[in-house]
């Protein structure tokens, strides 16, 4: 609940769908006449404290209140920042809600109420947004909020994404997409990744891992693709998506010393490994030390020889850990019970999906291997599966 002083708040721009605020809100703001005058009569002796006001007020705690302070030094009175409460509880964000946004830009205390008052209203008004959510995006976008038209924004990245909520998972990593410009800077990059072949859905999730791609200047998109077809991956082909993503989130250097990497420790060619990053370019984006520990485990443990791993790329990009360790260690178990086939191959093994795995190999064997689905799942989590008795 907010505690204020009773002062005139600033009208509210004149925009129709700005709504008054509720008679609660007055309430919170009113205090009797005696504790006016009281309040007047100490304002006039005690100066402005910002670290008392983010705490009693806008209900931070006393460590974020005084990070929040350093932030508000010229701030010299409650004026402005009680308007700017004022709007946020007009809105419909409760009192925790305002404390969180206030940490984490204290800024928007300090920003003009003509400005950001018919940007509020447009959030809930034209599209759409409820309180919560309302919340939620001041929380990672208030800095936009003060700083340019949002609105427009919004409008073109919440459908392009599919949801709101995915636009804001893609704004948390990287909050300069909701104040690009969409004209020079958005727009065209887009459209250059669809010249590539690239869809919309692809383009999202490209943003997942590449979340600045569509807000980089133009020119360096065009030599993320140039750097992409350099990896010898047509653009035509369906796996050039991940060619750009390698470009765009790994050096020309980094890109090199993998490759490198790759041919030594498989003691392969380097045209092999060429041929295997046109086939799956992005296991470029697998750390070396990852790739050393899956080159490590299929060679000693599984007895792979290292052709047979280079010509087959897509087994770099299994988890080591929750895919490849705990199906080799089951599958040794029903070979050893003679309830799987020596045939089976490692790739093929590691390659079913989850569901159709545990479906196949681990539910099917419950009632001959007692145990055996809580010991692959212990190995899935950390454990090794010799620690469980079956």
């Amino acid at each position: 609940m907010l505690h204020l002083q009773m002062r005139p708040l600033p009208r509210v721009a004149p925009h129709t769908t700005t709504a008054a605020l509720s008679s609660s809100l007055h309430r919170r703001l009113s205090l009797s006449a005696s504790a006016s005058a009281s309040s007047s009569a100490s304002a006039c002796t005690a100066p402005f404290s910002t670290e008392e006001y983010l705490v009693g007020t806008c209900g931070l705690n006393q460590a974020q209140a005084l990070k929040a302070s350093k932030k508000l030094l010229n701030l010299k009175s409650a004026s402005n920042p009680d308007a700017v409460l004022a709007l946020l509880s007009g809105v419909g964000l409760s009192g925790p809600d305002i404390a969180a946004v206030v940490a984490a830009d204290p800024l928007l205390l300090r920003s003009r109420v003509d400005n950001i008052a018919p940007r509020l209203a447009a959030l809930r008004d034209r599209l759409g947004l409820t309180a919560p959510e309302i919340a939620s995006f001041l929380l990672v976008g208030a800095v936009a909020l003060r700083s340019c038209d949002i609105t427009p924004k919004l409008e073109f990245w919440i459908p392009f994404f599919g949801s709101f909520s995915k636009l804001l998972q893609t704004a948390k990593r990287n909050r300069s997409i909701l104040t690009s410009d969409l004209d020079k800077v958005a727009k065209p990059n887009i459209a250059l990744l669809e010249e590539c072949g690239l869809t919309v859905c692809d383009i999202v999730k490209l943003s997942t891992p590449c979340s600045r791609l569509l807000v980089f200047n133009p020119e360096r998109v065009k030599a993320f693709v140039l750097r992409a077809e350099k990896l010898g991956v047509p653009r035509s082909s369906y796996v050039f998506k991940y060619a750009v993503g390698v470009a765009c989130s790994i050096s020309e250097d980094k890109v090199a010393a993998r490759m490198e990497f790759l041919r030594v420790t498989l003691g392969c060619s380097m045209d092999q490994v060429r041929a295997a990053v046109r086939n799956k370019p992005h296991i470029l984006g697998v750390s070396e030390e990852k790739l050393r520990r899956k080159i490590e485990f299929m060679v000693a443990e599984v007895g792979l020889d290292p052709e047979y791993i280079v010509k087959r790329p897509m087994l770099f990009t299994y988890s080591l850990e929750k895919r490849m360790k705990p199906r080799y260690y089951a599958a040794k178990i029903l070979q050893a019970k003679g309830l799987m086939k020596k045939s089976v191959g490692f790739r093929r093994l590691v390659g079913y999906g989850e569901d159709c795995f545990v479906a196949t190999y681990i539910d099917s064997n419950k009632d001959s291997v007692p145990g055996l689905a809580d010991a692959y799942a212990a190995n899935r989590a950390g454990k090794m599966m010799s620690d469980v008795q079956l």
